[in-house]
């Protein structure tokens, strides 16, 4: 089962495999969210680090390079990041989704909910991988003017 999830969520077999990201070193976010656990449904939180289109996490806030994450998110594998209060019963609540699981996460006050929802959509947006170079149309080059 927990191949399965590494599949699923990009992991590799190899734990210490992070694409290169440095998560310990100037991430783009980071932060405390309450986060509902993947096969046995408890809240339990945790110090979540955004950077390079990958969402860590990690049981303390002292991340350092010696730090093991808890889990990664490849965020180019998300399709949308949105509230949930209305799902969870929950103030603060949001949602991650990818094509084969949603993830739930609190966060401390509304604006920092809002503010994890715009930097994940954010780098969602700059990591997709659903336009590719080749299929950009630059209406601007010589080619496609007349």
């Amino acid at each position: 089962m927990a191949s399965l999830w590494r599949a699923a969520t990009g992991m590799s077999d190899n734990s210490t495999d992070y694409d290169g990201v440095e998560f310990w070193s100037n991430p783009e976010r980071t932060g405390w969210l309450t986060k509902q656990g993947e096969y046995i449904k408890t809240w339990r939180r945790r110090w979540f680090v955004l950077k390079q289109g990958k969402l860590f996490w990690f049981k303390d806030s002292a991340v350092t390079r010696a730090s093991r994450p808890r889990g990664v998110v490849p965020v180019a594998t998300c399709l949308t990041v949105k509230g949930a209060e209305d799902i969870l019963n929950k103030p603060n609540a949001f949602e991650l989704s990818t094509r084969s699981d949603t993830m739930y996460f609190i966060a401390d006050s509304e604006k920092e909910k809002e503010d994890w929802i715009n930097s994940i959509g954010r780098s969602i947006v700059q990591h997709s991988r659903s336009v590719t170079d080749s299929e950009i149309v630059d209406y601007d080059s010589n080619s496609a003017k007349r």
